[in-house]
């Protein structure tokens, strides 16, 4: 097991943020094994034949070299991650790092297993062969992440929402209590059940949390002493990212207010921001902020800031119609 140990500082700057890196180059494994990552086969069967275009896979095999499963993914190339912080800017990061900390990171995962011959190369000429790793990730990501980023990026979002609550209401030992069955909080460090071994001192650096649709099984670490420490957590309600919602045959409420209007209303007993509501609805961002407006000038919806995220919920007046609609 490892261990995270906690100055007073390093609470107060505990953090949550989206990583777009960390998704790119995390899907990797869900490739290389489908059995275990079954929740992702409608992306994995998409991003499969476009990993077999030729000038893809060319472009993209040094990411696919270094991503093999059951290896340490280097820490450079799941930088930490701050909110707001785009693909560029992340890819702009991992172009940055120095070569003495590339040959750090890769030899780290040297005591586990050989590396590949594009890792080796890397190992060899760090200064050299970093452009063309960021290139593959950039590759990849237009590819195979970005269609499908608005999908993703809504759960993230929504995970990053529930975690603040937590935090906001219960402290960091309840946070890192329920943030994944292996982690442990005992009131000065956070002891995580994994076969990594690492006894690891944040110093006042704080501690970026990033919340992962391709993490599964465990929290993985950034905690090499030249990184930013991080944690890259699996997120909620990951079984829901690919559902196609199911449409209401004979929906009452669709024939006074519309279909799209209505399939809205219906998923609004819960807060929801419009990325959230595009992504379960399969109705374009434009198409629902529509709806949404509609529906709040007619009293049937409220709407709430919280940080940067708009969320709207169904008001006491909808409640009533979904309820007459549903023969309530």
């Amino acid at each position: 097991m490892s261990e995270l140990r906690f100055s007073l500082a390093d609470v107060a700057g505990v953090r949550f943020a989206v990583s777009p890196a960390n998704e790119t180059v995390m899907s990797m494994w869900a490739l290389a094994d489908p059995v275990r990552y079954a929740v992702h086969l409608p992306w994995i069967d998409r991003s499969r034949l476009t990993l077999r275009r030729p000038e893809v896979a060319h472009r993209v095999r040094p990411l696919v070299e270094l991503t093999r499963p059951r290896r340490w993914l280097p820490d450079f190339l799941t930088p930490a991650a701050r909110p707001d912080l785009e693909m560029t800017e992340q890819l702009e990061q991992i172009a940055a790092t120095p070569p003495d900390v590339v040959v750090q990171d890769l030899l780290a995962t040297t005591p586990r297993r050989p590396l590949s011959p594009f890792g080796q190369a890397l190992l060899a000429d760090p200064r050299g062969l970093l452009p063309q790793l960021v290139d593959a990730v950039r590759v990849w990501y237009d590819e195979a992440i970005a269609p499908d980023w608005t999908r993703m990026r809504a759960l993230l979002d929504a995970d990053v929402a529930y975690r603040a609550v937590q935090l906001a209401e219960g402290g960091a030992g309840r946070l890192f209590g329920q943030l994944h069955p292996s982690l442990r909080w005992l009131g000065d460090r956070v002891v995580s059940d994994d076969p990594f071994e690492r006894d690891f001192d944040l110093r006042g650096r704080g501690l970026a949390l990033n919340p992962s649709v391709f993490a599964d099984r465990r929290v993985l670490w950034n905690l090499l002493e030249d990184s930013l420490p991080a944690g890259a957590y699996p997120v909620r309600a990951v079984g829901t990212l690919w559902e196609v919602p199911e449409a209401r045959p004979g929906d009452a409420l669709a024939r006074v207010v519309g279909s799209g209007r209505a399939a809205l209303l219906h998923l609004l007993d819960t807060a929801a921001t419009t990325t959230d509501l595009a992504r379960r609805t399969g109705m374009s961002g434009g198409n629902v902020s529509q709806h949404l407006a509609a529906l709040h000038a007619a009293g049937l919806v409220s709407r709430s800031r919280e940080g940067r995220h708009v969320r709207y919920r169904n008001t006491d007046a909808a409640t009533v119609l979904l309820r007459a609609s549903r023969g309530g």
